[in-house]
């Protein structure tokens, strides 16, 4: 632990955090330095009554876990993302932190998860399915950018006491993490022993011609079409190692895990940002095309039908951010981009977007003809329809605002969805004129396996 702040110096910040609060009552968030650590190894260790865990790992830049909710909102509705922006600005305002001179990287957030549909489908209504909007502000979060970490406790105070109690905890807390081994943490023998796999292909093929009828006819220009694998697994995953062994092989990639108890957990590696607003300055990704396992790159640079395909979502973000009177930037030509086995088409968009509110922006955005085609409403119908599963998270916003505004959301793609002894990958393909049944079978074979290969599931079958 550093010599400063000192024991002391935390309780009296805790003490003129009470005295400053607003009302009777209110979340006091304190914060420590607390360097040498990682928050992906010693989320373990970072042990809360309620369940819920985050991680949020884009390293070697932010990397951060919580667990436990001091404040949480569960929602449904078409005006989610305006009411997640409500609560989130609400909850951050009512907040006091004692330590405001902590750096970006420990400031209080917001933890944000939605789903890809504002309601499940009529057929999935008797199944339980994740709300369409879930904002949690995190009992504990442990950051990391670089070699500077810091440890935030926040906890709802009614009387001086319990304000002590809360310096007091994070202080042990901070010490336990420091002194405890990593090995402690519980990395070994993560692989289930057996499983069995569900065929997709079978599945999928059907959806895929139809899906590529509807493009060649002009009734949709692009339709992304996905695919769910379950996998019966011996005993529960622990998706942790996975995790630490995508950070080394998907090292472009934010990787994530949003898990609301012990039995559910969604997590993943997304290469796709949906926005990123940092003092104002608003960065989004357009990721498509996908080239094939033996191309470097220069085939897809030079493949007409993924040309088609990126520019497609490229000028719908454009049009988007120029309907929020956003004066968008974009490079003339897409750039490559490698995240691990796969290459893709990348195009950074920016612009200046001081003054508006992220999760407006992020509910225009949402969601992209790179997840569900265009025009985005009939395509969005249509997944309904080919679709035989409900999506839940998977291709939704997933990330986190903080107390100053900045934002970062990803999209939730490259994901997994385990729930007790049971996974469920999921995937999908860009359908345009040109597309090939065939290719798309092992395009998104390749995405099943980002996180497959991790397990050692065999799920690139040919086709």
């Amino acid at each position: 632990m550093k010599a400063d702040p000192s024991f002391s110096n935390l309780l009296a910040a805790a003490s003129q955090g009470w005295c400053e609060r607003n009302g009777d009552e209110g979340v006091l968030s304190l914060a420590l330095p607390i360097d040498g650590v990682d928050p992906l190894q010693k989320l373990p260790q970072l042990v809360d009554d309620h369940p819920f865990r985050f991680l949020w790992d884009s390293s070697p830049g932010l990397c951060f876990a919580t667990t436990g909710q001091c404040q949480s909102m569960d929602l449904a509705g078409p005006k989610r993302f305006d009411v997640a922006q409500r609560f989130s600005d609400a909850t951050l305002a009512r907040l006091k932190d004692a330590t405001p001179a902590s750096p970006a990287q420990a400031r209080p957030r917001v933890l944000l998860a939605f789903t890809f549909f504002e309601h499940p489908a009529e057929r999935q209504r008797d199944l339980i399915c994740p709300p369409a909007v879930q904002a949690v502000l995190p009992r504990w979060q442990l950051s990391r950018q670089g070699r500077q970490g810091w440890l935030r406790l926040n906890g709802v105070v009614t009387q001086q006491a319990e304000a002590r109690e809360l310096a007091e905890k994070l202080w042990l807390m901070a010490e336990s993490l420091q002194t405890t081994s990593i090995e402690a943490s519980p990395w070994q023998d993560h692989r289930p022993e057996t499983r069995t796999l569900q065929s997709w292909q079978d599945c999928y093929r059907p959806a895929l011609r139809r899906g590529l009828e509807l493009v060649n006819s002009g009734e949709l220009h692009k339709l992304v079409l996905a695919v769910r694998q379950s996998i019966q697994l011996e005993q529960p995953l622990n998706p942790l190692p996975l995790l630490a062994q995508l950070r080394q092989q998907q090292a472009g990639s934010c990787r994530f895990l949003w898990s609301r108890n012990h039995d559910d957990a969604f997590f993943g590696a997304s290469p796709e940002r949906l926005l990123s607003l940092q003092g104002g300055q608003l960065r989004t990704d357009a990721l498509a095309g996908t080239a094939d396992r033996d191309d470097d790159g220069q085939k897809l640079l030079k493949s007409d039908k993924d040309r088609r395909e990126h520019e497609l979502v490229v000028a719908s973000i454009m049009q988007e951010l120029i309907k929020q009177d956003l004066k968008p930037r974009r490079p003339r030509q897409p750039q490559l981009a490698k995240h691990g086995r796969l290459m893709h088409l990348h195009t950074p968009i920016t612009a200046n977007a001081m003054g508006q509110q992220p999760l407006k922006l992020a509910g225009a955005l949402h969601p992209t003809p790179a997840v569900a085609g265009l025009p985005c409403r009939e395509a969005m119908a249509w997944l309904r329809t080919l679709e035989p599963f409900e999506r839940g998270n998977y291709a939704a916003p997933i990330g986190w605002i903080d107390s100053q505004g900045d934002t970062e959301l990803r999209v939730a793609i490259r994901c997994g969805h385990a729930r007790g002894s049971m996974l469920d990958l999921t995937a999908g393909a860009g359908l345009v004129k040109g597309s090939v049944v065939e290719r798309e079978l092992q395009e998104v074979g390749l995405k099943l396996s980002v996180l497959a290969d991790q397990l050692d599931l065999n799920t690139n079958h040919s086709p």
